[in-house]
Order: structure tokens, then sequence, then C-alpha cells
């Protein structure tokens, strides 16, 4: 490929990064990164739907492939709830770690974390601290699974939203007891 072949993308990019920066003005925000974690969430939705696809044409009638309300229902409670855990729970510091700096406590039973690093690694840590953000991404994955595994995925939603109703539960009850506290 010659130099002339190049020309075009050589625009391109050039184009980009004018936009880059205007859009940054002057703040540091890694878009190139964004632009990597929008590839990966569009390739491997694309790839999953493929998947699911094809499996589901060869898949008897027996199993349940469509996404019922009361699916929907749980899909809601459990992907808040896992988008919380990975964002914010003490136990998968561990997997956020490479990305941010522990800050101290945050809500009950979870941690405050600032993002660090730059382009990819910081966007990263944005994705792993923001549950709102890793909604769409856990969202996605049961959504698939339901499609291309729907029993195991269902027992997976069941167990995240007994958790998450669990939660509620155990705030419930420490709040009627500070109340009973301050009563008596």
């Amino acid at each position: 490929m010659g130099r002339t072949e190049w020309r075009p993308l050589a625009a391109v990019g050039a184009w980009a990064r004018r936009q880059a920066d205007g859009y940054r003005g002057g703040a540091d925000r890694p878009l190139g990164g964004y632009l990597g974690l929008l590839a990966a969430y569009a390739g491997g939705t694309g790839a999953g739907a493929v998947w699911a696809a094809r499996r589901g044409r060869r898949r008897t009638a027996a199993v349940r492939r469509e996404v019922a309300p009361w699916d929907v229902a749980m899909l809601a409670m459990a992907t808040h709830k896992l988008s919380r855990i990975i964002a914010k729970d003490p136990v998968t510091s561990p997997l956020r770690a490479p990305f941010t700096r522990y800050q101290g406590l945050g809500a009950p039973g979870e941690l405050a974390e600032e993002v660090r690093g730059e382009g990819w690694r910081h966007s990263v840590g944005e994705l792993l601290t923001c549950p709102m953000c890793l909604a769409q991404w856990v969202a996605t994955g049961f959504g698939l699974g339901l499609l291309i595994a729907p029993r195991s995925t269902r027992v997976a939603l069941a167990t995240m939203t007994a958790v998450a109703g669990a939660d509620f539960l155990q705030h419930a009850y420490v709040r009627l007891q500070q109340a009973t506290e301050q009563d008596g």
C-alpha cells in the first residue's frame, strides 16, 4: 500500500483528534478509551446476538427463549444488584484495583474509590466504578443469557433478585432498629 492510499485515513484521524480536542475543552477526557469500550461492547453484543440466533435454531421448542414480563422485572433487580456488586463491593475490589485507588467507605457495605490512570485504563476505571454505567453491560449479558442459556440465566437472575431483596430488608431492619432506639 503506497503513501497516497494512507492519506484519507490520516485525514480522518486528524479530524477525529480535532473533534476530541474541541470536545475536551482542556479537561482530561479519555475519548480513545471510551471508543475502545464502545467497540468492545458493540462487538461483544453483536457476536452474542449471532451466537444466540444460531444456537436458537438448533434448540428444541421445549426451552422458552422469549423474554417474559417476569424476566424483565427480575432482569431489572438483578442488573441493579450485580452492577453495584461489581462497582462498589469490597470483595470485588481486586477487579477494580488496577484502575482505581481506595478512598474509604461509601454507603453501607460499599467502598468509595477514585479512578486512576490515563486513556484506556481511566476509561475502564470509570466503567468499573459506576453502577449505572455497568448496568447496560450487565443487562446485555443477562439478556443474551436468556436467549443462549435461559434456564441457567433465570437461576442467576433469581439469585441476584433475592440478594437485592435481602439488601432492602437489611436496610429496612436497620432503620427500624434505629427508630426504636431513638424512641426508647
